[in-house]
């Protein structure tokens, strides 16, 4: 059988296995494995999936993971977060819609310290929603804020999806940590502008909080230090050079840890759940990545990823006209599986594509990982979605996806932003690290 027709039917399995409810991790390797033997042989497909999985399981490269998971841990458990939601709140609590705001712009800084979209929206929305029902706002607003804030997980470093992205393709984990933070202050004060804006078109949407003076406001900083600290030691010891990213992550982890013993925020149990929670993090995303190679390796064989790319460069249109399906495909994926999984299953097919039409990999890949963000918010298996129906069971699974869709304009408007001018992509790593 010729080799494409295998790679279509490993495909078709694998969905198949996702649909019927098999984890995507299991999926990819059954398919990978199947093909292989397929392809090459049992014996060679076996050897190719032991020596696979050692290599990935012993990969000093992604003991980066368990360290940044492990930081947002602690930062979690020490209270961090909810010192980062009431400084927000004395700042921007007067704004229209105040407590929406202060629920965006803590999960903006929120996510500088943690990496995951599933986890700042569980952590933020256990904060946010009951202050938010206490102060009479809209379900639909304030559900939709919670949801929409944790998106911004996965794009601000250091985003566990772009450390999984990095390692796949071989880029620079530093250089797209960097050209991610201009996209997500982007995507932030949208989603803050869209907020205001529908507050002062209907107030009561999200009633005025209290005034607060300048000297309270000033006075609230000291709740974005720590959080300020821990990502200025990450980010700042990688561009200075003082770290690799796994020591980064590790200073990081170390930072948080003592931040907490010494506030005395974070007791025995506290560092217990942390380690335990960032194990079960950490297994799950290296056992995504084990079987993403895996079945990568198969793509590779059938020379599926080759031949598309080479279909597509042939093709008598214009560039953007690929790109444009291609994003199409990724928010159709994110909005049936969760960001991290999807990008794992796809990457080693449309990266390929996406380089040999000329993008620049650093914005393919941060434009990419946006798109896919918004599948976490959009029907029918919007991630986030879920997770506020868990915290806020009263609130209709519909009234959340209402609430969500107020903030699809901000999503286009940032992608549109990021292709019309992709130097807000690419600038601040070319001026900091030079060109790529």
């Amino acid at each position: 059988m010729d080799p494409l027709i295998v790679a279509v039917i490993g495909l078709a399995l694998m969905s198949l296995l996702m649909l019927l409810g098999m984890p995507i991790a299991f999926t990819m390797l059954a398919a990978g494995l199947l093909g292989n033997a397929y392809l090459l042989s049992v014996p060679a497909a076996t050897h190719l999936a032991a020596t696979n999985v050692w290599e990935q399981f012993s990969s000093y490269g992604l003991s980066v993971i368990p360290l940044f998971v492990l930081m947002g841990q602690f930062a979690y458990r020490a209270g961090t977060t909810e010192r980062l939601y009431q400084a927000a709140y004395t700042w921007v609590g007067r704004m229209p819609g105040g407590l929406a705001c202060t629920t965006v712009a803590a999960s903006a800084g929120f996510s500088a310290i943690c990496g995951s979209n599933s986890a700042t929206t569980a952590t933020m929305g256990t904060i946010a929603m009951p202050e938010m029902r206490r102060y009479g706002y809209d379900p639909a607003l304030s559900s939709g804020a919670i949801a929409v804030g944790g998106t911004l997980g996965v794009v601000i470093p250091p985003s566990v999806v772009l450390i999984v992205i990095a390692v796949q393709t071989e880029q620079s984990l530093l250089r797209l940590f960097v050209a991610a933070v201009v996209p997500g202050l982007i995507l932030t004060a949208l989603f803050l502008a869209t907020i205001v804006w529908m507050c002062m078109r209907n107030p009561a949407l999200g009633p005025l909080g209290p005034q607060t003076t300048w000297g309270e406001k000033f006075r609230a900083l000291t709740g974005v230090v720590e959080a300020l600290l821990l990502f200025s030691l990450v980010i700042g010891g990688l561009y200075m050079g003082w770290f690799t990213p796994t020591e980064a992550g590790a200073a990081g982890a170390f930072g948080a840890l003592a931040i907490g013993l010494v506030q005395r925020s974070l007791d025995f149990k506290g560092i217990v759940q942390s380690i335990v929670e960032s194990v079960r993090i950490s297994a799950m995303v290296v056992l995504l990545i084990t079987g993403a190679v895996l079945f990568g390796r198969f793509l590779t064989v059938s020379r599926l990823p080759f031949e598309l790319a080479e279909w597509a460069s042939a093709l008598p249109v214009a560039p953007f006209v690929i790109l444009l399906v291609v994003l199409g495909i990724y928010i159709v994926g994110g909005m049936l599986m969760d960001a991290l999984g999807f990008l794992v299953v796809t990457i080693p097919i449309f990266f390929p594509l996406g380089v040999a039409l000329g993008y620049d990999p650093v914005w393919y890949t941060v434009i990419l990982t946006i798109v896919t963000t918004m599948g976490a918010v959009t029907p029918p298996v919007g991630v986030n979605v879920f997770i506020v129906h868990g915290l806020a069971p009263e609130i209709p699974i519909h009234t959340i996806f209402r609430g969500v869709m107020y903030f699809m304009v901000s999503f286009v408007l940032c992608i549109l932003m990021m292709w019309v001018f992709p130097v807000t992509v690419t600038g601040l790593p070319n001026w900091m690290l030079g060109a790529g």
